[in-house]
């Protein structure tokens, strides 16, 4: 099937090819062109057809996959999903409605939001999915999160009125610091910590407070695609610095904010050693900056020794750490927290009120407290590094026995995903996603966190999968580099 896409026109207003794609697509979906049912062109022809990589019409399509305007039907192709409403073109002068600088940065960046929708969205029934990292709620104490629910709303529901100031519930600030404390040394005053809904809001809250138009942040690359995002969107020029396998690469950047996750590198999961974590402590002193140190998912480490974060090592008030019950919880419980340092206190109080004046999820934080205090959370934690650590061996095996010539794996010992280098050529690599995809199997492409252009590479998440289903994907994969042979 030929598309008949005005590419060249979303191309001038989108700045990307695979987000020009994406729209394109999206647009002719909803204005009936192509009719639910639809069978899509191959990403090799799509590619073909408009001039673009075959890796950018994988991602164009991956992307309308996770907001469901198509679906993968394991050997037979791509088709528009049932169900979208056809949506009548408005008249012209609704069509263009006049936003602010923000509201223009926000709308070049809805493809990448489309994109990150991926790590919450269902895999087709019967595929096996590596694209996405959560805790496998089987194995969550639900009957002692649901004790915890049932104290925090106090007897016959007395508690269920009551709200938190914009910093969070003070029991829950507490707990944090109790555990901060106990787990990453940590020496903290609850009055220097502020829950947020989620880490990505505190995140974005702190770019808004640091960062003026212009303004230079450092992060890393390849790093998680929010952050670049947030800086974007607040104005600032992500300032891409590379990570090799010991992680950051310590500069004397001009700038003043850097974003780093030292414990756990994302997406590598390379650590950062001390004298490197010293010389980023070294720069922010010689140049007044902050760092923000990003902690997503460093408490599931299952080998190794302890890990000093940088907010331990940090005597000048430089460092504000940020963590997340997100990942180490359920992806649904969206509360997070900073650490931070007495200077930004007050300012990220009053910018937090603003948005919320009473903090939200205050059943939730509480019961988050309770938990925290009553030792569920560390059991929890504990429980599930096991398991975790246990189902990374199982990847690395499976790896070893059907693709170690397809793909080189990051050694790591902590997270919930494992990195891997492609070792064979782009293009092979964008031919297996799809020949994959046609055996029921699906990775995260790893193109998707670099800043700047990067060897291809994947990310393989393993924390929701048993060892079966872990050996299971592994093999499809290897299937289908065979059928790619044959073809």
């Amino acid at each position: 099937m030929e598309l008949g896409l005005p590419f060249e026109t979303y191309v001038e207003q989108y700045r990307y090819k695979y987000l020009a794609l994406y729209h394109a697509i999206r647009t002719a979906i909803h204005s009936g062109k192509l009719p639910e049912g639809t069978r899509l062109p191959a990403t090799r022809e799509l590619a073909k057809l408009y001039g673009v990589s075959r890796g950018s019409a994988a991602q164009s399509y991956d992307m309308l996959m996770a907001e469901g305007y198509v679906v993968s039907r394991p050997g037979s192709g791509t088709y528009v999903a049932k169900g979208i409403a056809m949506i009548d073109q408005p008249p012209a002068a609704d069509r263009a409605p006049v936003l602010s600088a923000w509201g223009q940065r926000l709308m070049e960046k809805s493809g990448e939001y489309a994109s990150a929708l991926m790590s919450i969205q269902e895999p087709p029934l019967g595929t096996i999915s590596f694209a996405n990292a959560r805790m496998p709620i089987q194995d969550f104490p639900y009957s002692e999160w649901r004790s915890a629910l049932s104290y925090a709303g106090g007897s016959g529901g007395t508690q269920l009125q009551s709200g938190a100031p914009p910093e969070g519930d003070t029991e829950l600030r507490q707990a944090i610091a109790g555990h901060l404390r106990f787990t990453r040394g940590i020496q903290v005053d609850p009055e220097h910590i502020v829950i947020f809904s989620g880490s990505m809001q505190g995140l974005v809250l702190l770019f808004q407070l640091l960062v003026d138009p212009g303004d230079h942040v450092v992060m890393e690359d390849p790093g998680y695609q929010g952050i670049h995002r947030g800086v974007s969107l607040s104005g600032g020029i992500p300032l891409p610095s590379p990570v090799d396998e010991a992680g950051l690469i310590p500069r004397e950047w001009d700038a003043g904010l850097l974003v780093v996750s030292p414990s756990r590198q994302y997406p590598t999961g390379a650590v950062l050693p001390l004298e490197r974590r010293r010389a980023l402590l070294n720069w922010a002193r010689s140049r007044q900056a902050f760092i923000i140190e990003d902690d997503y998912d460093s408490e599931f480490r299952w080998g190794g020794k302890p890990i000093e974060p940088l907010k331990m090592l940090d005597d000048e008030g430089r460092v504000i750490f940020v963590g997340s019950f997100s990942k180490t919880m359920f992806t649904g419980l969206r509360i997070g927290y900073a650490v931070l340092p007495p200077s930004l206190v007050e300012a990220v109080v009053q910018a937090k009120a603003l948005y919320e004046p009473i903090s939200p999820a205050v059943l939730e934080q509480r019961a988050l407290a309770r938990f925290i205090v009553r030792g569920g959370y560390g059991r929890h934690l504990r429980r599930m590094t096991r398991l975790y650590g246990a189902r990374y061996e199982a990847l690395h095996q499976a790896m070893d026995a059907y693709a170690s010539d397809l793909f080189c794996l990051h050694s790591g010992d902590a997270g919930l995903h494992v990195y891997a280098n492609w070792l064979r050529s782009g293009e092979e690599y964008a031919a297996l996603r799809d020949a994959a995809r046609n055996r029921g199997v699906m990775f995260r492409d790893a193109a998707v966190y670099h800043l700047t252009p990067g060897p291809p590479a994947a990310c393989f998440g393993f924390s929701h999968l048993d060892a079966s289903m872990i050996e299971e994907g592994v093999r499809r994969i290897a299937l289908a580099w065979l059928d790619m042979q044959k073809t």
